[in-house]
């Protein structure tokens, strides 16, 4: 996070050191869209077993890019997206309930600052391009739910994937579409211990910790209008 945080303040400060106009090859571009965060997401979960189910986000979002010149640049999204999270056909018999449930197990936030390469390939008006790189999702403010006691999600790096276009509209607008799959996946600590069935104290240490290996490796589809500096 450190790491990001320095790249973009040192994009930043080229922004103020090479300012160009359009007319001589911009530096900068900024973007606002509408982004849809789409999970495909599965996961491997101790003791109870099951699936995993992550809702969809409709955000909006802002993005920075910085061109190194005509055909690279590197891009710095940000945004912060809130997900209802549950198991799928876990089995509570354990604890005298079904074999196919599913537990709600709240809401959580995702901070996914994510940064990358781009290469563009600007034809006309038409500006489509393509880039990788790195993204770095934090977790926060997790709301366990109704059922379990607690949950507590690990922050983690993913690998980012690119395509998308611009295409200008008059000399500082133009509008974007892009899409990028990030190859996120966390571990998750559910602390299910008050479901401890009265007169089975052996199961409170299985259920105060149960792990899940999650894979959730969002699309992210975003539309929007940006402008050019």
């Amino acid at each position: 996070m450190k790491k990001l945080m320095v790249i973009m303040a040192l994009m930043m400060a080229g922004f103020y050191v090479y300012p160009q106009s359009s007319q001589t090859g911009e530096k900068w571009r900024v973007r606002l869209r509408g982004l849809a965060v789409i999970p495909q997401e599965s996961a491997s979960i101790g003791v109870i077993g099951g699936d995993a189910k992550i809702s969809n986000s409709f955000i909006p979002e802002l993005d920075f890019t910085y061109f190194f010149n005509k055909h690279f640049a590197a891009e710095l999204i940000l945004g912060t997206t809130r997900h209802k999270v549950s198991t799928v056909n876990s089995d509570l018999t354990a604890i005298g309930a079904s074999s196919t449930a599913n537990v709600n197990l709240g809401k959580v936030w995702l901070l996914p600052p994510t940064l990358t390469l781009q290469y563009h390939y600007p034809v006309g008006k038409f500006n489509p391009y393509l880039g990788a790189g790195i993204n770095y999702t934090i977790f926060y403010s997790a709301d366990e739910g109704p059922v379990v006691k607690g949950i507590d999600y690990k922050n983690k790096f993913a690998f980012a994937a690119q395509a998308g276009f611009d295409y200008d509209i008059s000399n500082r607008l133009f509008i974007n579409v892009d899409l990028k799959k990030i190859f996120l996946s966390t571990t998750a600590n559910v602390d299910g211990s008050n479901l401890t069935p009265s007169g089975s104290p052996q199961l409170e240490p299985v259920l105060k910790n149960i792990e899940a290996d999650v894979k959730i490796r969002p699309w992210l589809l975003g539309v929007g209008i940006g402008c050019k500096f």
